[in-house]
């Protein structure tokens, strides 16, 4: 076994650059195997040992198994490698390859994989959400090559994303300050009010959003660090704590001083209630905001306002399209919202971008 630092260009979006690697036997044939990366060399010397002593111990017999039998195992050695949301994604992204579970992984041919893309391809589903069934399946048969050295080439070098050219851009909606401004004038609790606040200025996530807790929230200088995401199943209390989305999520967001004074209004509200802790969450108590009952009253602020209908999730876009049309630069927006990289604000907010390139040109033009 050997461990290395992979070159920055090969490193993970969170800049992940250690792996092991070495040769093994599978089915009595050698083959290199690869880890995926880890932060530090001593994370990947680890996992390299807990390799070692599961690969020791571990009897293969693939001759029968099926897709479903290669999911479950491919499931079961991700759940200490990635986040409780990827493996949710996981078990929602599963149902969509109902065709391939009782196929023998060996007789799986191109004509299943084209039979499945019919399906999915006549779903009326965004091309974002066909891929992640599509990127689930690419996963697993990776899984199955790597692990059980199962060759996929046939089907594998056929695969493309799901792109349809006919469907029509999705409109990003989000509110202006105009509208945010009679949105918020119809919000008498200053918990609500502090709250949609705080979504719209700051451009946190749901989940960030819902993790705030009062220790995270720095009065003297009016800062709110993000540190942690609430992961909810459903509609029930259920949740799960985790860190943020990638490495660059978690950050440090200054506030205008009008919404510090909003959220301290809160803090000494919430400070008489018995118990109080600054562990609790600054939008729950002990427990975090409930999604349903944000969602709730979400819709019922809508409707009282007379504006118009927008996701929670929109309330980013509306942070993000205030900071454009304000000449912020795409490397500080990048950094506000916590994207790993410049490309995904890029990707997501182009066209609100197009209108800063449309000023350059008249700037130029005006020059004598």
């Amino acid at each position: 076994m050997a461990v290395r630092q992979l070159p920055k260009e090969k490193a993970t979006k969170d800049g992940r650059r250690w792996c092991f690697y070495d040769r093994i036997k599978v089915n009595g044939l050698t083959k290199l195997y690869v880890s995926k990366n880890y932060m530090t060399k001593s994370e990947a010397i680890k996992a390299e040992r807990d390799f070692l002593v599961g690969l020791e111990n571990k009897q293969i017999n693939v001759t029968n198994m099926t897709f479903k039998q290669l999911y479950e195992e491919f499931y079961e050695y991700k759940k200490d490698k990635v986040k409780a949301t990827t493996l949710r994604s996981y078990r929602r992204n599963i149902k969509q390859l109902s065709e391939f579970y009782e196929l023998k992984i060996k007789d799986i041919k191109l004509e299943h994989y084209i039979q499945w893309r019919k399906r999915i391809g006549a779903l009326d589903q965004r091309d974002k959400t066909k891929n992640g069934y599509y990127k689930l399946l690419k996963t697993i048969l990776n899984y199955g090559t790597k692990w059980h050295d199962y060759n996929f080439t046939s089907i594998y070098n056929k695969m493309e994303k799901f792109n349809n050219p006919n469907r029509p851009p999705e409109e990003m909606k989000f509110y202006t300050w105009e509208e945010f401004k009679q949105f918020v004038s119809v919000i008498d609790d200053i918990k609500w009010k502090s709250l949609f606040e705080v979504l719209f200025f700051c451009g946190l996530r749901r989940g960030e959003l819902r993790g705030l807790t009062w220790d995270n929230i720095d009065f003297y200088n009016n800062e709110l660090s993000v540190v942690k995401n609430v992961v909810q199943e459903g509609d029930s209390r259920q949740y799960i704590l985790t860190t943020p989305k990638t490495r660059t999520s978690t950050r440090t967001l200054p506030l205008p001083q009008k919404v510090m004074d909003d959220i301290h209004e809160l803090y000494l509200r919430e400070k008489k209630q018995y118990g109080f802790s600054e562990k609790w969450y600054v939008f729950g108590d002990k427990e975090p905001l409930s999604a349903h009952i944000l969602r709730h009253t979400k819709n019922k602020y809508t409707q009282l306002a007379g504006v118009k209908q927008i996701r929670i999730h929109d309330f980013r876009h509306s942070c993000t399209s205030v900071l454009i049309n304000n000449g912020a630069s795409i490397m500080v927006v990048a950094k506000f919202l916590g994207h790993a990289k410049i490309d995904e604000t890029l990707n997501t907010y182009s066209h609100l971008f197009k209108n800063k390139m449309d000023e350059i040109v008249q700037t130029m033009n005006n020059l004598e």
